[in-house]
């Protein structure tokens, strides 16, 4: 693992006309990989399907499987004190998850960052 010199983001292998060079993807540094300094290699790439990458919420439907607050959230539309919550990894990940609320009396969807 390096980290890009210039901004600190960390640089990806890349094989460019048959050379392999470390490419900040950030800023485009690149620097050549000497055959003195570990192989680098990216491993596995994660593919997913559009199901994973998807969440359905119905406006009609009460999420019943959900945990429930009570008096601990409100919602900022109606003022219910009865909301329906989980949490999604919407960023990269060492980031924290958002947190999505359903409000259990109007229905109404929103986000918290944490």
């Amino acid at each position: 693992m390096k980290f890009c010199p210039k901004c600190g983001t960390l640089m990806q292998p890349r094989r460019i006309n048959g050379i392999n060079y470390l490419v900040c993807p950030k800023c485009g540094y690149k620097e050549e990989v000497s055959s003195s300094q570990p192989t680098y290699k990216v491993a596995n790439k994660i593919k997913h399907t559009v199901r994973e990458k998807s969440i359905v919420i119905e406006n009609d439907k009460i999420p019943e499987t959900l945990p429930k607050l009570k008096d601990v959230v409100y919602c900022p539309k109606c003022g219910h004190n009865e909301v329906y919550y989980w949490t999604m990894q919407t960023r990269a990940a060492d980031e924290p998850p958002t947190r999505f609320y359903k409000c259990a009396k109007c229905g109404y969807v929103w986000r918290e960052y944490e």
